[in-house]
């Protein structure tokens, strides 16, 4: 496995593991698949801002990504962050988003970060798992947030201070 910066040529498997995202589960909460414009404008958008982008790969294939990026827009939070891990269905359980999530904090610390926020649809205990690993705490629970596949969703805010 490489964990590595994203490339623009990344962007259609990327596009790819998102819109499975948004079409099965409940880790994105968006109900309508996206094109490879909005890809391309989120992409660019965090090289921009200095976030990083990164793209694991397997046996030459993309096996998943993970970003981070502003947290809320005004600059008292400007050094804590919110961000994102998806691996691709054909290879979870490989160790891909512990990986990616070792990188992302990695590179949190090396820019400077003080806290990065994690926002996880409660019934999601496998990524509430991999956070409480890496020592992210459970900082909040706020139920009936959202609503996706005709349901309610409830929201676990952790936090990992850096």
């Amino acid at each position: 496995m490489l964990i590595r910066d994203t490339i623009t040529e990344d962007l259609p498997s990327i596009l790819a593991i998102h819109n499975d995202a948004i079409a099965t589960t409940t880790a994105i909460w968006d109900e309508t698949e996206v094109g490879l414009d909005e890809r391309i404008t989120w992409f660019d958008g965090r090289l921009r801002a200095g976030f990083p982008v990164l793209t694991a790969v397997v046996d030459g294939s993309i096996a998943g990504y993970a970003s981070y990026g502003q947290w809320r827009p005004k600059s008292g939070y400007r050094l804590t962050v919110e961000h994102s891990v998806y691996v691709d269905k054909a290879f979870h359980r490989r160790g891909i988003a512990s990986a990616l999530l070792a990188e992302l904090i990695a590179r949190a610390r090396t820019a400077g970060i003080h806290a990065m926020i994690a926002g996880i649809e409660s019934g999601n205990t496998t990524s509430v798992a991999l956070h409480d690993k890496f020592g992210f705490v459970t900082v909040g629970q706020l139920p009936e947030v959202g609503v996706k596949f005709d349901r309610w969703l409830d929201l676990t805010l952790m936090q990992l201070s850096l």
